[in-house]
C-alpha cells in the first residue's frame, strides 16, 4: 500500500514548458539523499515534480526527504515495501504526471543545467526520438571527482552499437518520454528476484534502443557516485547481471548479424571479467577469460603486458617514495558542484581498427532502423501537449 506526505502537488498549468517527473528510488539512502534532492531541486529547468520512492528503508531516509520537502513543494514521498530498484522506478513512472521522466539514483548528483539541456534537445525532435542521455563523472563519498567516463557517444538508432559500447553508463543519465517507458514495460524486476540486480538500467536502455532513436547531450552532467556498499560495488552481481541482460537482449532481437552478436558478447564478457576479478571470484574469472580467448586470443597477451607495466610503475613509485622518505601527497580533487562548468566532450583518439569496427556496427543499425520505419509511422506516440495528463495504464510487471 502506498503512502505519501500530506503536501499537495503544485499547480503546474502556468508553465509553458512540459512537466518533467524526476523519479528517485531510495533504499537506506540516509547518507546521501539530501544532497541528491538538493541537486535535483537546483535545476535551471523549474517545471519539475520530484518523486521519491522510499523502497522499504529501515533508516531515516523518509524523515530526511520529508524535511527537505518542507522547503520544496515539488518533492513528493511514496513509501512501499522493499521490492528493489526496478519495481521502485516503475512505481515512480506510474505515479508521474510529466511528459518526460528522468531517473536519479539516491546517491548521485546532477549538474544544474542537466534537465534543461535534455528537454531542449528532445522536445524539438519527432516522437520517434524517445530519450536523451548525458555523460558523467565518477565521484566519491565527498562529491570529489575521481575520473571521467570514456567519452564515447552515438545518436539516432544505436541498438547494435549500444549492445557493445553501453553508452549511457548509469541510471541517472537518462530522460525518456513517459509514454514510451510505459510502452516498453518499464524496468524488469526479475533480475533482482534472481539475485543479479544492478544492470536493470542497461536492460531498459536496450529495449528502448531496439525500437526508438536516442539523442545525446555530450557533456558530463551527472556525478555518478561509487563507494563500498552501493549496488555498483557488488562486482559479482554486476558481472553476472550484465551477461544476462545482453543474453536476453540478443535472444529477444534475433536474428542480429553474427558480427554484431559477437561484438556485443565479447565486450560484455570483458566487462564481466573485470567485475569478477574485483570480486576475487577465480572460477568465474577463468571461465570468462577462456570464453574471451577463444574469439580474441590477443586479449590475454594485452592483459599480461598491461599487468606487467602497472607492476613496474607501482615498484617505481615505491622506490621514489622510500628514497624521499615521505608519504605520497594527497591529490587535490575538484568537487562535482554548481561551479563545474560543463563543456562539450572531445572524442577520444581512435585507431583505424576501432573506426572500422564502429562503422560496421553503425551499418547494422542503419539496416535495422530501415526495417523499423514503417512500424514507427504506424504506431508513433502522440505529439507533445504541455497540459497535465491523466494516469495511463499500469506496468504489468509490478501489478
Amino acid at each position: 500500500m502506498l503512502s505519501s506526505s500530506d503536501k499537495d502537488r503544485r499547480d503546474v498549468r502556468h508553465f509553458s514548458e512540459p512537466l518533467v517527473s524526476v523519479v528517485i528510488p531510495a533504499f537506506n539512502a540516509f547518507r546521501y539523499i539530501e544532497r541528491t534532492l538538493r541537486s535535483a531541486g537546483r535545476q535551471t529547468y523549474r517545471n519539475l515534480e520530484i518523486i521519491v520512492i522510499n523502497d522499504g528503508s529501515t533508516d531515516d531516509t523518509a524523515k530526511v526527504v520529508e524535511q527537505v520537502a518542507l522547503e520544496d513543494s515539488r518533492i513528493r514521498l511514496l513509501s512501499t515495501p522493499n521490492r528493489g530498484v526496478a519495481a521502485a522506478r516503475n512505481t515512480g513512472i506510474q505515479e508521474a504526471a510529466g511528459w518526460f521522466v528522468a531517473f536519479l539514483d539516491a546517491d548521485d548528483l546532477w549538474h544544474q543545467t542537466k534537465i534543461e539541456k535534455q528537454v531542449n534537445a528532445l522536445k524539438c525532435l519527432s516522437p520517434q526520438w524517445a530519450a536523451v542521455y548525458v555523460l558523467h563523472y565518477i565521484i566519491n563519498s565527498h562529491d570529489e571527482i575521481l575520473r571521467s567516463c570514456r567519452p564515447d557517444v552515438a545518436r539516432g538508432y544505436i541498438f547494435a552499437r549500444h549492445l557493445t559500447f553501453k553508452y549511457v553508463g548509469n541510471g541517472s543519465a537518462l530522460l525518456v518520454r513517459r509514454d514510451v517507458a510505459l510502452e516498453i514495460g518499464g524496468f524488469d524486476s526479475s533480475y533482482a528476484a534472481a539475485g543479479i540486480g544492478g544492470c536493470e538500467d542497461l536492460d531498459f536502455e536496450l529495449r528502448l534502443a531496439a525500437r526508438y532513436h536516442i539523442e545525446v547531450v555530450p557533456e558530463r552532467l551527472v556525478g555518478y557516485r561509487q563507494y563500498p556498499g552501493n549496488m555498483s560495488s557488488n562486482h559479482l552481481q554486476m558481472g553476472r547481471g550484465a551477461l544476462e541482460v545482453v543474453r536476453r537482449s540478443l535472444a529477444a532481437n534475433a536474428p542480429l548479424p553474427k558480427y554484431a552478436t559477437k561484438s556485443a558478447t565479447n565486450a560484455t564478457q570483458k566487462y564481466a571479467f573485470w567485475e569478477f576479478r574485483q570480486a576475487r571470484n577465480t572460477y568465474l574469472s577463468l571461465v570468462t577469460i577462456w570464453s574471451i580467448a577463444r574469439s580474441e586470443p590477443g586479449f590475454i597477451v594485452r592483459l599480461v603486458l598491461d599487468k606487467s607495466l602497472r607492476l613496474i610503475q607501482h615498484c617505481l613509485r615505491l622506490v621514489t617514495t622510500t628514497a624521499n622518505c615521505q608519504a605520497p601527497p594527497r591529490m587535490n580533487r575538484s568537487k562535482f558542484d554548481q561551479q563545474i562548468v560543463p563543456s562539450p566532450v572531445e572524442r577520444p583518439d581512435e585507431t583505424e581498427q576501432f573506426r572500422r569496427h564502429l562503422m560496421r556496427l553503425a551499418a547494422v543499425d542503419a539496416e535495422l532502423s530501415s526495417m523499423l520505419e514503417p512500424l514507427a509511422k504506424e504506431f508513433a506516440p502522440a505529439a507533445i501537449n504541455h497540459k497535465p495528463r491523466l494516469r495511463s495504464r499500469t506496468l504489468e510487471s509490478d501489478i
